[in-house]
């Protein structure tokens, strides 16, 4: 076993948090290297800067979280919890009541899932299940970050939930594009934000999603 404190990686930036709430992500987020060893769950080229890469980088999303009306997200293919726990981290201490569930087919995935959400403390649901062959599923909350492109998490959204208020998700240089391509067969409305970690990326807020008849 390797002495998590002997790991460097890139300091953890988040502003307006706590610092039981940095402990708990920086905890995190040396937890994923250690299981990064035997599971893939980040690319190893990314350990080193796993707090900006993927720690901020899932933290950013919580503006869009952290509203009255949501109290339950969905992170699908959840992987090492990118970005599900680390928002149920951030939210904890906001809204006790949130939840969050996660869809991971992946056993050791799943289990690390598990592992994290009680070392945290977070209210949770993890499904060892395949997404694609869930339905009649109801969030208020559809999260993905590096799972499957637009177009499919939109098919999953209508076929496999029968209620959600918005998708996030996370897009890179094509974003536009792939929003623009998506808009000649889906009507829906969107909110971007300007990602914090990468300049040629985005984030999404989509909400009012509808298949056009064409």
């Amino acid at each position: 076993m390797i002495d998590s404190n002997l790991i460097k990686i890139d300091s953890l930036k988040i502003a307006n948090v706590s610092r039981e709430t940095l402990k708990e992500l920086e905890e995190y987020s040396k937890a994923i290297i250690l299981k990064n060893k035997s599971i893939n769950l980040i690319s190893n080229s990314t350990e080193k800067s796993i707090n900006s890469r993927h720690i901020e980088d899932s933290a950013q999303t919580i503006e869009f979280i952290d509203k009255i009306d949501i109290k339950t997200c969905t992170d699908l293919g959840s992987g090492a919890g990118l970005p599900g726990i680390v928002l149920g981290i951030l939210m904890k201490a906001k809204n006790p009541i949130f939840k969050l569930i996660f869809y991971e087919k992946s056993y050791h995935k799943s289990i690390f899932l598990k592992e994290m959400t009680k070392k945290f403390n977070l209210n949770s649901e993890i499904h060892q299940k395949n997404i694609f062959e869930e339905r009649d599923l109801s969030t208020d909350v559809i999260i993905s970050r590096a799972f499957k492109p637009l177009p499919i998490i939109f098919q999953i959204a209508k076929n496999n939930f029968k209620n959600f208020k918005y998708i996030i998700l996370f897009l890179g240089k094509s974003g536009r594009k792939i929003l623009y391509d998506a808009l000649k067969t889906w009507k829906f409305d969107y909110e971007e934000k300007k990602s914090l970690t990468n300049n040629e990326s985005m984030i999404v807020k989509i909400s009012n999603l509808s298949k056009k008849n064409v």
